[in-house]
């Protein structure tokens, strides 16, 4: 394990896969790797929206801002990760780990309710195909985006900073590889039934709540699946809906693994891994998900990469 310089009282020390430096060369490499795919290609995702009219649709709208959210979200936690990994210093200074915290649950939050924006949109687009475009109307569709960021944005704040004025008792050293919820958790030396209610009413506030709008649109959309007789009509929704219930289940199943569970059921190394994977490699598998079914990303993705040829071979004449 490398030196820590704590000198500096208000710095905090990550942690993260110190315990175990044989694998920190292979982590650093995996994380690096999985953050670079995930700018890519949540970036192709925005392109091909912003470059093809026939994507100007409501679930393309809400697929771009969850690419552009999953972007923000692996920057906020990837860029301290590899310093720490790369080097012998694990520290990140009070504001910097505060700043990470914040936009850390805020993205995160803002996530759980873009997933279940898109759960409606998935039932108007199963059970209302007839009203769907009268449902989801551009503005309608605009203001539950700005709603969904206005929410997590507006708890950022109040979370954080009641969060870092929890009592330490001098304790820095964060066993994790960036500060969320969960980490400081660990290291707050008076842990009371206020401290308890905070965390389940978060959890409730932005898991559970989001989550129930999910299911009982997922309910409604397998009502109306069982009434269809056509197997053409099974595929379209099939088509619909099995990428975003997808992502739902990787995202939310580690989410609520983290954040519902009982203080004294952390397991260190357990929770390290999963946030590691909510944190990074989801983002990076959501564009993969979303193009695997969809005949028209996949369609303009490769206009794209045409136009892009075409524009080098032109820059070379």
């Amino acid at each position: 394990m490398g030196t820590f310089n704590a000198s500096s009282g208000g710095d905090f020390i990550l942690l993260g896969f110190s315990d175990q430096p044989q694998l920190e060369p292979i982590i650093s490499v995996a994380v690096l790797l999985f953050y670079l795919m995930t700018v890519l290609s949540n970036t192709a995702i925005i392109l091909v929206f912003s470059l093809d009219s026939r994507l100007h649709t409501p679930m393309y709208f809400f697929l771009t801002n969850l690419s552009f959210l999953d972007i923000c979200y692996t920057t906020s936690v990837v860029p301290q990760m590899l310093v720490n990994l790369w080097g012998p210093n694990k520290l990140i200074t009070y504001a910097g780990c505060f700043l990470q915290f914040f936009f850390a649950f805020d993205f995160g939050a803002i996530e759980c309710l873009l997933l279940a924006v898109m759960a409606y949109d998935c039932y108007a687009a199963v059970c209302q195909p007839l009203h769907y475009m009268v449902i989801m109307h551009p503005q309608f569709c605009k203001k539950m985006v700005a709603a969904s960021w206005l929410t997590g944005l507006g708890g950022a704040p109040g979370v954080s900073s009641f969060t870092f004025t929890l009592p330490r008792c001098g304790h820095h050293t964060i066993d994790d590889f960036f500060c969320e919820i969960p980490a400081f958790l660990k290291i707050i030396c008076e842990y009371t039934k206020i401290i308890d209610a905070f965390i389940y009413i978060l959890g409730v506030l932005y898991l559970l709540l989001p989550l129930f709008v999910i299911l009982i649109s997922y309910a409604v959309i397998t009502q109306a699946v069982t009434k269809i007789k056509s197997g053409r009509g099974w595929k379209k929704v099939l088509n619909t809906c099995s990428s975003h219930l997808t992502v739902v289940s990787l995202f939310y199943g580690s989410a609520i693994y983290m954040y519902l569970q009982p203080k004294k059921s952390f397991s260190y190394n357990v929770d390290k891994f999963i946030s590691l994977f909510y944190t990074i490699i989801t983002p990076s598998l959501n564009p993969l998900i979303y193009t695997l079914r969809n005949k028209d990303i996949k369609v303009a993705l490769k206009c794209l990469f045409i136009r892009i040829q075409g524009s080098e071979q032109m820059s070379i004449e």
